[in-house]
């Protein structure tokens, strides 16, 4: 049985000592007179329920309600009234309160109250959990510290809270574009709901509409006698992810498109309309917009798959992160195979930076389980990785040729370059900053102050 935490914040002594004595046989109750005292005993113990009396010395309760909901954002707060002052009641609803009970207390109502109350916080913590041990699965896309994947974990957090709204992640091949769609749906309130996956690329093109809609038996030749439902009636109320969408052809396009502007669909062979509610996330490396040029996408449903997008950068824009996935994939293999290895030798560490992945977060996982499983050492060394006959110098200057232009027969002024590429990363440190100086000055290895004295000089006040 879970063990709940609830205060008592009330000014009268009877109803402190009353409340205390129905309650502690089942909870954990602790009293206090001021809402002061029972804010400051947050930093002991945190309560799953609090009992708040409006009328208080001091801080009253619907001024200590968003007290208490800033220290804790879903903590359960049930008012108590002396009497029924309706406006007081309607503002504290307001603010968060849960429920209110008014005086003189009459126990068993009270225990029902919080019996529902408990019961909301049980299922949230229940779904909480599950919702983390998902994410948790999830994880190796979402690892990482640099601006590009912490920008890309705020976005989801942000988009999954909606039960229906479209979602097109784009990106290449092995960035990791299906266990995002996993962590949207795990995020969302969709979460109890199934999450069904279709590759598009894998289904036949003659079957495809079969797969996704259903249908009825004896509709085609072959058809199973009992009929069959498809994947999209499958994901009722939960989502549908359309792996590389890119592959549909034009004519499973346009049923896809009828689709998701009704959410009203036929099995094939069948006359009798169905509905669902399922949220379309969908996915593709491919380039959409060019393939709407040569008419082999549909423009209609490319604007109705990305009512919201997602670009999910590859590990090449990334690199900062490679060394902290690797050390996760060591981790997880480790775990696996029973090994033991302790890290990544220096030299090793060396060339993953350096390496260009072709096949991102994929290729980095598969090199680590390889290495993982073959390693003769405690550490992993570059020919563990495969990675031995890396040139560093070669790298390094095949790195250079992509990131700068090429040097003109008539030459360049060097220090107007310099000056531009100055100006150039540091409005874009700010940019990714956000406007902060000494997150900007992090970004470019700067120290505060030299970063504002040269943003003065380069770029003006």
């Amino acid at each position: 049985m879970t063990d709940y935490t609830i205060y008592i914040v009330d000014d009268e002594p009877t109803i402190r000592a009353g409340v205390t004595s129905e309650l502690e046989d089942d909870y954990t109750v602790l009293s206090f007179e001021t809402a002061e005292d029972a804010l400051d005993a947050f930093a002991q113990t945190v309560p799953d329920l609090i009992l708040l009396d409006i009328e208080l010395p001091g801080m009253n309760g619907t001024e200590a309600l968003p007290e208490f909901k800033a220290l804790k954002k879903d903590v359960l707060v049930i008012m108590i009234t002396a009497y029924e002052d309706i406006k007081l009641v309607i503002a504290s609803m307001k603010q968060g309160a849960y429920d209110y009970i008014v005086k003189p207390i009459h126990m068993e109502a009270l225990e029902v109250t919080i019996a529902n109350a408990l019961e909301t916080i049980r299922l949230r913590k229940e779904v909480a959990q599950l919702q983390e041990k998902q994410i948790r699965d999830n994880l190796p896309c979402l690892i990482g510290e640099s601006q590009a994947i912490h920008d890309v974990m705020e976005y989801i957090d942000m988009v999954a809270k909606s039960p229906d709204t479209p979602i097109l992640i784009l990106g290449d091949t092995g960035t990791g574009k299906e266990l995002i769609a996993a962590t949207i749906h795990h995020k969302s309130p969709n979460f109890k709901g199934p999450l069904v996956t279709v590759n598009c690329a894998a289904i036949p093109k003659d079957l495809l509409e079969s797969e996704l809609f259903g249908y009825e038996k004896g509709a085609f030749s072959g058809a199973s006698a009992t009929g069959k439902k498809g994947l999209i009636e499958a994901a009722d109320n939960g989502t549908l992810f359309l792996d590389e969408v890119g592959d549909l052809d034009l004519s499973a396009q346009a049923k896809l498109l009828r689709f998701m502007e009704s959410g009203e669909f036929y099995k094939v062979g069948s006359t009798e309309q169905q509905t669902v509610k399922t949220r379309i996330v969908s996915a593709t490396n491919k380039d959409l917009d060019e393939m709407i040029s040569g008419n082999e996408f549909r423009k209609d449903l490319y604007f109705r798959l990305g009512v919201i997008k997602i670009k999910v950068p590859s590990l090449n824009e990334r690199q900062e992160d490679t060394i902290l996935l690797a050390r996760y994939f060591l981790q997880v293999f480790n775990e696996k195979f029973g090994r033991e290895l302790t890290g990544i030798s220096e030299q090793a560490v060396e060339l993953l930076k350096l390496y260009i992945w072709s096949g991102n977060i994929r290729e980095l996982k598969n090199m680590m389980e390889r290495a993982v499983l073959t390693a003769k050492g405690t550490e992993l060394t570059p020919e563990d990785l495969g990675l031995e006959h890396i040139d560093r110098g070669r790298v390094m200057e095949e790195m250079d040729d992509k990131r700068f232009p090429p040097l003109p027969p008539t030459g360049i002024d060097l220090s107007e370059v310099r000056l531009s590429l100055d100006r150039f990363y540091f409005r874009k440190a700010m940019e990714m900053a956000k406007g902060n100086e000494t997150r900007a000055a992090r970004l470019l290895n700067l120290k505060h102050h030299t970063f504002r004295y040269q943003l003065k000089k380069i770029i003006g006040d």
